[in-house]
């Protein structure tokens, strides 16, 4: 596991704060791995998932650390996401 997704697997566990989305999410870090958010917490998984955000490794950061709006991030096509955009969008109410 990338030192990348191991430090956003603890981001985003500490972000949820046991609050758990309604469905799956994966993060693809391109060139780095996926981290998947479920009702169990973040962890370093590729399985399939409801939705997929993928992005790479510097918008991930900003977007973790809060300096990158997530729909900004989508709008200027810096961030793809497929699958259930309404899950996206809770999502980033729960890591907000």
């Amino acid at each position: 596991m990338s030192d990348v997704v191991e430090g956003a697997v603890k981001a985003l566990n500490a972000k949820l704060g046991g609050a758990a989305p309604d469905g799956s999410v994966k993060f693809v870090i391109l060139e780095e791995g996926a981290v998947r958010i479920d009702q169990n917490g973040a962890s370093a998984d590729d399985s399939e998932a409801d939705c997929v955000i993928t992005a790479n490794d510097e918008t991930f950061r900003a977007l973790l650390g809060g300096e990158l709006n997530p729909a900004t991030a989508f709008m200027s096509g810096k961030l793809r996401i497929e699958g259930d955009m309404g899950l996206a969008m809770r999502l980033g109410a729960l890591l907000a």
